[in-house]
C-alpha cells in the first residue's frame, strides 16, 4: 500500500439519540437505575408514552459500512444531502471522533478545516495560533517560519496578527484557519464546506488555493454542496446517502446521478402519447403535444454535465395534431439565480419563417457553440405557440437542466482564459489585433 493515503473498511459511527444525556453515577445510583428501569418502561407504556420508551434505546448510525481507498495525490469530493454522514466521516478521518466499528488507516500527516477556527485558542494571538496549529500538525518550527508570511498574507490579517483570536470576526478566523491548513503542507488535507462561507472574493481565493494544493501532489478530501466547485476540483467523487456509500467514481457520473436521484433534476424528459414517463399529465393541448426534450452533446449523447469547451444541443420533439398554423418553439436559458441568459426561437431558421406546419411529429434542435456558457447550472424553459392569432400551447418552466464545468486550466484549450470570470455568459470570441501604423 505504498501509494495509499487513506484506507477505510467497514467504517461505522453510532450515536444514541432521544434519551437522557450520559452522566457518571455512583455505584449505588447505577444499581438503582438498572433495577428500576423495567418498571419505568411499564409506567410510561401505561401512560401512553411509547415514544419515550423507544427513545431510551434509539440508535442512529451516522455512517455504516463505509469502505474506500484513496491514493496519494488524489483529489476526492464527498457529496450528499444534509445528514448523509459527510461531516461525521471527515471527523473520523481527522481523529476528532473515534469510529464505533471498522478500520481507518492514514498514511501521512493530516490537516483539517472542518469548522471556522478549528483548533484555535481564543486567548492566543493569530501568530501564536499559527505556531500552535503547525505543531499539532507535526510541522517543525523551521517549516512554519518559512510559510508564516505567506499564511498571513493569504488570510489578510497582517494588522491583527498579534491580536487574540477572540477579537477576530468569524470571517477573519475562517481566513486564518484555511490559510494555516492549506499552507502548512500536510500530506492529507480535509476540507468541509469552506467555500460556503465568506465573501465571493475569499471563496474564489480558496478555490484557487485548493486547485494548487491538488496539483501539488497532496491528497485532498473535499466536502461541498457546490457542484461546480466539485466538478472543477475533483476527478473522483463519493456519494453518501443515509451514511452509506451509494456511488464512487468519475465526478461527471456521480454528480449526474446525485442530481437525478436526489434533486429531481435531469437533462431528459419524455412522453409517450397521453402518458408521461414520470406519471404527470401529458404536456400540451388539442393542437400540439410535447413528446420529448433532451440536452445532447455533439455525438447525440444525453448528458447532465458539459465541459465549458463542449457544444450543447437542445432537441425538442413534438406532435402537431391540428396543422396549418404558423407555429414556433422557444427555449429560454436561465442560471442558478433565475437570470435569463438568452431566449432562442426556431423561426430563426429562415426556411421556417411564416411557414405553416402540417400535422405530424416534428423535431426542433438548437445548436449552442462551445465556449459560450459560463460555469454553473443552467435550467430551461420551453414555449410552443402559434401566431395570428397568438395562442400559447405549451409553457413549461425548469423543464430540464444541465451543468457547465470548467476543467480546461493547464490544457491550453482556452489559453490564459481558463480562470473563473464574472458574468452570466462566457463566450470565446474572435479578435483582430494590428498595429495602427502598419508595423
Amino acid at each position: 500500500m505504498s501509494d495509499v493515503a487513506v484506507y477505510t473498511e467497514g467504517l461505522g459511527k453510532r450515536y444514541h439519540i432521544g434519551g437522557p444525556q450520559k452522566k457518571y453515577n455512583t455505584l449505588r445510583e447505577s444499581l438503582t437505575e438498572s433495577l428500576s428501569a423495567p418498571f419505568v418502561r411499564v409506567g410510561r407504556l401505561m401512560r401512553g408514552n411509547a415514544s419515550a420508551v423507544a427513545n431510551l434505546n434509539e440508535i442512529l448510525w451516522a455512517i455504516r459500512d463505509v469502505s474506500f481507498t484513496i491514493k496519494q495525490g488524489e483529489v476526492v469530493g464527498i457529496i450528499g444531502h444534509n445528514g448523509a454522514g459527510k461531516s461525521t466521516l471527515l471527523k473520523i478521518l481527522s481523529r476528532i471522533t473515534e469510529p464505533t466499528e471498522g478500520t481507518v488507516d492514514l498514511y501521512g500527516r493530516i490537516g483539517s478545516l472542518l469548522e471556522v477556527g478549528t483548533g484555535f485558542h481564543p486567548e492566543l494571538t493569530g501568530r501564536e495560533n499559527i505556531y500552535l496549529n503547525g505543531a499539532i500538525l507535526g510541522m517543525p518550527r523551521t517549516e512554519i517560519d518559512r510559510k508564516f508570511d505567506e499564511i498571513v498574507a493569504f488570510a489578510e490579517v497582517e494588522r491583527f496578527i498579534d491580536t487574540p483570536i477572540k477579537h477576530y470576526s468569524s470571517g477573519m478566523g475562517l481566513r486564518l484557519g484555511f490559510a494555516v491548513a492549506a499552507h502548512l503542507e500536510p500530506d492529507i488535507l480535509v476540507v468541509d464546506e469552506v467555500l460556503a462561507v465568506g465573501d465571493a472574493s475569499f471563496q474564489a481565493k480558496c478555490l484557487g488555493k485548493m486547485e494548487a494544493v491538488g496539483k501539488g501532489g497532496r491528497t485532498v478530501l473535499f466536502v461541498s454542496h457546490n457542484m461546480q466547485a466539485m466538478l472543477r476540483l475533483c476527478p473522483r467523487v463519493i456519494l453518501l446517502e443515509r451514511g452509506r456509500v451509494i456511488q464512487d467514481g468519475p465526478a461527471d457520473e456521480v454528480v449526474s446521478f446525485y442530481r437525478r436521484s436526489s434533486l429531481g433534476v435531469t437533462s431528459q424528459r419524455e412522453w409517450t402519447g397521453d402518458n408521461e414517463v414520470d406519471d404527470r399529465a401529458a404536456v400540451g393541448d388539442d393542437r400540439v403535444k410535447l413528446r420529448s426534450i433532451r440536452v445532447l452533446d455533439s455525438t447525440r449523447t444525453i448528458k447532465d454535465v458539459f465541459d465549458i469547451d463542449q457544444p450543447v444541443d437542445v432537441e425538442v420533439e413534438y406532435e402537431i395534431l391540428d396543422g396549418g398554423a404558423d407555429m414556433s418553439v422557444s427555449v429560454g436559458f436561465y442560471n442558478v439565480d433565475g437570470v435569463c441568459l438568452f431566449i432562442v426561437q426556431d423561426v430563426n431558421n429562415p426556411d421556417w419563417i411564416d411557414r405553416p406546419r402540417d400535422k405530424g411529429v416534428m423535431r426542433s434542435t438548437v445548436h449552442i457553440p462551445a465556449n459560450f456558457f459560463a460555469e454553473g447550472p443552467v435550467s430551461l424553459n420551453l414555449v410552443i405557440k402559434t401566431e395570428n392569432p397568438l395562442k400559447l400551447h405549451i409553457h413549461e418552466q425548469d423543464i430540464v437542466s444541465f451543468t457547465v464545468a470548467d476543467r480546461t486550466e493547464g490544457t491550453g484549450v482556452r489559453g490564459k482564459y481558463a480562470k473563473r470570470w464574472h458574468g452570466v455568459m462566457r463566450p470565446m470570441l474572435d479578435w483582430t489585433i494590428d498595429y495602427v501604423n502598419g508595423r
